[in-house]
């Protein structure tokens, strides 16, 4: 099994995969999209994906405010679940995906990435941040009842 994590933008959608242990989060690609409210290409480059990678969950990340609070960007996400589950009939998982953009672009940044080559890969990174975030917390859950 492998899941699927996305970052859902105004404009892109950085696309991540967990290996097959749910171990590890690989950036994948970034969906770049023509026009906000069309999606049709960008679900069909999805399932795509989830063809390919054999992928059984997806990770959507949820831009909440930093006081917790649902904005704009957060309500679009949750139509944008909506349509993904009626599209591909997985479960899709909404995650909290506070500064995640954030400590996408300073992880760029500290690796010297030219600011021309960051916008290419930063929701891509990002979509990795918020699965593998997910994955910690799968495995940390596992481990919880195990004996020290």
């Amino acid at each position: 099994m492998r899941i699927m994590g996305l970052d859902y933008g105004s404009v892109t959608v950085g696309v991540a995969i967990s290996d097959e242990l749910l171990i590890t989060a690989q950036g994948i690609e970034t969906i770049n999209r023509k026009q906000e409210n069309k999606l049709r290409q960008t679900l069909a480059r999805i399932e795509e994906l989830i063809k390919e990678y054999n992928v059984e969950r997806i990770v959507l990340g949820y831009p909440k405010n930093m006081n917790n609070t649902i904005g704009e960007r957060a309500v679009k996400s949750e139509e944008f679940k909506v349509m993904l589950e009626r599209r591909t009939g997985l479960t899709v998982i909404l995650w909290d995906e506070r500064l995640t953009t954030v400590a996408a672009s300073q992880t760029l940044i500290l690796g010297n990435v030219r600011r021309e080559d960051r916008k290419a890969v930063v929701d891509k990174l990002a979509a990795v941040l918020i699965l593998q975030g997910y994955l910690d917390y799968l495995s940390n859950k596992a481990n919880v009842n195990l004996p020290d």
